[in-house]
């Protein structure tokens, strides 16, 4: 419940003070607006009392964000794209317009996954306008989900259960691991697999990555101790590290044949046992975005069917 003396913003003229913002001058977003430049003063002068701020300065001629305008000009930019993007979506439904879906992916997840995960719902009879996203760690990623700022969030590992919001963890599948090495340090390395990785180069994920823990644990229990040369929290970067001969890297060996034949790399060893998984996050139980339950069903039935 919310309290009857919770202040609420005024975003009439939150909207006039991000105009004035992105327009440079109170004349130029009195023209967009087709309002009377007093109007429009008046209304952000009544926002600076509410807020207790200024939030512009003036510099001669100049209207100059204060540092609290800076910090509010964030937040609207953001507040009236996404009341923009609502707005489409509402209206695109039913009318033969893309469906929106909007993908966090965790940068720990090798591109090609990604790629084979989300081709489905681009193949859909229904358009659909894919927004893609890199730029949140998983908790970042899990925290707009909650907040329905995306749709989708794929990772290698489920949402944690000590979440203060209900979100659900949909495993599309797992597969085993494979290491990887340049041709040139493949034909160097003596001895069988894997005993040939004790002193060797290596090169791990990132420390927020489920496959790095997985490799240490594995390592431990083989008395295995790799020479350990960087640790990469970009799987591409990771294999154009090592095609150039910096060191040994894991991935997914479901990805084996691409991984191969866009890179200079030699398979050099594979671990059924050491299993990669991989989930489908959602702030729903049941699947209804069409696009995520097509990722779903091809996850399931083709992607890693039989891995």
């Amino acid at each position: 419940m919310y309290s009857a003396a919770m202040e609420w913003l005024n975003y009439h003229h939150f909207l006039y003070f991000w105009m004035v913002a992105r327009e440079g001058s109170i004349a130029r977003a009195g023209k967009t607006l087709r309002l009377a430049q007093p109007t429009i003063s008046g209304q952000i002068r009544r926002l600076e009392e509410a807020l207790g701020e200024k939030l512009f300065r003036r510099e001669g001629r100049r209207l100059v964000l204060t540092e609290v305008g800076h910090v509010a000009f964030r937040y609207a930019d953001e507040i009236f794209t996404l009341g923009r993007e609502f707005v489409e979506t509402i209206r695109g439904q039913g009318t033969g317009r893309p469906h929106r879906l909007v993908v966090g992916v965790t940068n720990v997840l090798p591109k090609a996954i990604v790629h084979r995960l989300l081709q489905p719902a681009l193949r859909l009879k229904e358009p659909v306008h894919l927004v893609c996203r890199e730029d949140r760690s998983l908790e970042g990623f899990l925290a707009e989900l909650a907040v329905h700022r995306v749709d989708l969030v794929l990772a290698d590992a489920p949402a944690g259960k000590d979440l203060s919001v209900k979100l659900f963890s949909h495993m599309l599948g797992e597969c085993g691991t494979s290491f990887f090495a340049g041709t040139r340090a493949a034909a160097s390395l003596q001895g069988k697999f894997p005993r040939f990785l004790d002193g060797a180069p290596f090169l791990l994920p990132a420390r927020n990555a489920t496959l790095r823990r997985s490799l240490e644990d594995w390592f431990q229990s083989e008395q295995l101790h790799p020479r350990i040369v960087g640790e990469i929290d970009d799987s591409a970067l990771a294999k154009a590290l090592s095609e150039a001969g910096v060191g040994i890297f894991a991935g997914p060996s479901i990805i084996e044949a691409e991984v191969v034949k866009r890179y200079r790399l030699r398979v050099v060893g594979r671990v059924s046992a050491l299993r990669q998984r991989f989930y489908a996050i959602s702030a729903e139980r049941r699947l209804s975005h069409p696009a995520v339950i097509a990722i779903a069903h091809a996850a399931h039935e083709s992607v890693f069917r039989g891995k």
